[in-house]
């Protein structure tokens, strides 16, 4: 499987959608197609843990990095994942440094406070050399923090600075909400700008929820560069909805 965290760190142009559907059929397919990366959806959808299992190990029987989208930001919410094999994690709501700091101390060992287990899918069942297995997950896992509140627009660059944060990701619905405006108001147009750039010059990647497969080139020539499009149940509704267009036409 290649490096997720590496291709995010070069810039790489990378395209996933949010898991739904709580399925590791659903999580393979999605890999077959040729995904960049999936995010399992643990604030909106209902992935409990035993399914999360079953689509870590689907995405890894077809080399596809699943994220998780947490609850929230606390460890518990994040260290099971991790042990059976999650890439990394998405967190809602980052308003402070402070807030991102607690999310890598949930995600990374150096930090001292992730409970270690190597027992898990992630460190090999135990196979793994403790020391080995600790160095490697640090370097693998992926941190994105959500910007969706408009008090955040203000400490971009405090969250950006915290070392392990690997992606700020700009939730536009939640960020409009905060703003008080439209989804398509100029205001959200500046603010997702405003996280690119605050992005760009901390080294750190930027990366934005689209419904559209066409807006990503445009945003994407704006420094933007890790993109979820949708989800696995809007891409099967699209489908359906081609299917019946289709076959009633003429």
């Amino acid at each position: 499987m290649t490096d997720l965290r590496a291709r995010i760190l070069r810039g790489d142009r990378l395209v996933g959608c949010f898991l739904k559907t709580p399925s590791p059929q659903v999580a393979e397919l999605l890999g077959l197609a040729g995904l960049d990366f999936i995010v399992a959806d643990q604030e909106h959808a209902p992935v409990d843990l035993a399914t999360l299992d079953l689509i870590a190990l689907a995405g890894r029987a077809v080399g596809l990095p699943v994220l998780i989208r947490a609850s929230h930001g606390a460890a518990p919410a994040i260290w099971p994942a991790l042990d059976i094999g999650c890439t990394g994690v998405m967190v809602p709501h980052v308003r402070t440094a402070e807030e991102a700091g607690q999310v890598a101390d949930a995600v990374k060992y150096a930090r001292g406070q992730r409970g270690f287990s190597p027992s898990g899918r992630a460190g090999g069942y135990g196979t793994v050399p403790a020391a080995d297995y600790r160095r490697q997950a640090d370097a693998a896992s992926v941190i994105l923090t959500q910007i969706e509140d408009a008090a955040a627009l203000a400490q971009l660059d405090a969250i950006a600075a915290v070392p392990e944060v690997d992606v700020l990701f700009v939730g536009p619905a939640d960020l409009a909400l905060s703003l008080g405006c439209a989804p398509d108001a100029p205001a959200l147009e500046a603010a997702i700008l405003q996280v690119a750039e605050a992005a760009r010059r901390a080294g750190k990647a930027a990366g934005l929820f689209v419904t559209d497969a066409a807006q990503i080139g445009p945003w994407a020539a704006r420094g933007i560069s890790v993109f979820v499009c949708g989800s696995d149940q809007g891409l099967l509704m699209q489908g359906a909805r081609r299917l019946m267009a289709t076959g009633r036409a003429g």
